[in-house]
């Protein structure tokens, strides 16, 4: 993850929009990224798929005029 900043970046939002604090996650993103919790796993995994889904023609949106 350390060498694609981007996806690196994704999976932060992602981590930082489900587990906004201590209630949800009992640690912050750079400490679960050290120790490679559940939560960032899950996190990586939203981010992989998202990414997927983005690269392919049939995941992107396409908006049509009038619709």
């Amino acid at each position: 993850m350390q060498h694609d900043l981007q996806l690196r970046a994704a999976v932060r939002a992602i981590y930082d929009a489900c587990y906004p604090s201590e209630d949800w996650a009992p640690t912050g993103f750079d400490e679960a990224e050290r120790y490679r919790t559940i939560h960032y796993r899950q996190a990586v995994d939203a981010a992989l798929e998202a990414k997927a889904v983005l690269a392919s023609p049939a995941g992107q949106l396409t908006l049509f005029a009038g619709q």
